[in-house]
């Protein structure tokens, strides 16, 4: 993904950096649209944003989860051959066995293994369900006209953002930071206009990112005969820090989190609070392997400290709302 507007104007704004469907913000109390949730469009996926369990609320953190596996000690990331263009109802996991079977024919050494893990990018799962909007269809609400002459934004994307928002978290200075029905907390609740071939062309997050790796993993254990872990992966910014990093959307084939809680460090002491977000290590790892630009959408990594086991973002990585220490 490639940003049209890489001039920064908060720390939020990283991850806007990073996407060209970048919609206006307008101080909180200004012009435009009031810092406030827009409702959901009828037939949108409801809100995924779970309640506190009683572990939770009890211990200020998620409830008890995986033990860490033991780390290997060496960890391989490699691209998989390019894949084709995708189209919306492609067969993305068949594309993907053909290119590890490319892969392995050229190095028999990356031939998958029990074990491996394979970060696949939003953009082509997206793709490949269909989930993208074409901005000459989209008729934009008089708040985002606004938005978009003040901000000089495509007053279309701006809707496509609203639409997706089921809360604004913050809108200024031509930044929406809002939580999408899945219960991410992103910029422009995932809209993104890049590597889509068409300037009137922008794609949505997967309806459920934990199901799209469940698909992917269970066609590839049919092609191929070995079951390998899946996950989906998107850019995402962070509050207070410039630059953007891979993080996990979905996961299929082991538990996203490597809970220390209850084990002693180096030093002796229980850990109270150390909870590891592997999948999202693993797909920064993925990331700085395959790059933004080198069309090559998979990477196997080789080497994780995963437990095989059944894992969800949302289920088990979104934090609930009674954990918002900002509303």
């Amino acid at each position: 993904m490639s940003g049209r507007d890489e001039r920064p104007a908060e720390a939020e704004r990283s991850a806007e950096a990073e996407r060209e469907a970048d919609p206006p913000s307008p101080a909180d109390g200004g012009d435009g649209l009031p810092a406030a949730s827009p409702l959901p469009d009828a037939g949108q996926p409801g809100v995924a944003s779970r309640g506190a369990t009683p572990q939770e609320e009890a211990a200020g953190g998620p409830p008890p989860g995986t033990a860490p596996a033991e780390p290997a000690g060496r960890l391989l990331a490699i691209p998989l051959p390019p894949l084709p263009d995708i189209r919306p109802g492609d067969d993305l996991a068949a594309m993907i066995a053909e290119a590890a079977r490319a892969g392995s024919a050229e190095n028999p050494e990356l031939e998958l293994r029990a074990g491996d893990v394979l970060v696949v990018t939003q953009k082509v799962v997206s793709k490949a369900e269909g989930r993208l909007v074409d901005l000459r269809s989209v008729t934009p609400r008089p708040e985002a006209l606004a938005f978009a002459e003040r901000w000089n934004r495509d007053p279309r994307q701006v809707e496509v953002v609203l639409r997706e928002s089921v809360r604004v978290v913050r809108m200024e200075r031509g930044v929406i930071v809002s939580r999408t029905a899945h219960g991410y907390v992103c910029a422009n609740a995932g809209v993104d206009a890049s590597n889509t071939d068409s300037s009137d062309l922008v794609t949505l997050l997967p309806e459920d990112s934990d199901r799209s790796a469940r698909d992917i993993r269970g066609r590839l254990r049919d092609l191929l005969g070995v079951d390998v872990a899946v996950v989906v992966s998107d850019s995402f910014g962070r509050p207070w820090r410039w630059g953007i990093t891979d993080v996990a959307l979905g996961v299929s084939g082991f538990a996203p989190l490597a809970d220390f809680r209850g084990m002693a460090d180096t030093g002796g002491r229980e850990m109270h609070a150390t909870v590891v977000a592997v999948a999202d290590e693993i797909c920064a790892a993925a990331e700085l392997a395959s790059g933004k630009t080198s069309r090559r959408p998979v990477v196997l990594v080789r080497g994780a400290p995963v437990r095989a086991g059944d894992g969800s973002i949302v289920g088990d990585v979104v934090m609930p709302d009674a954990f918002d220490l900002f509303s």
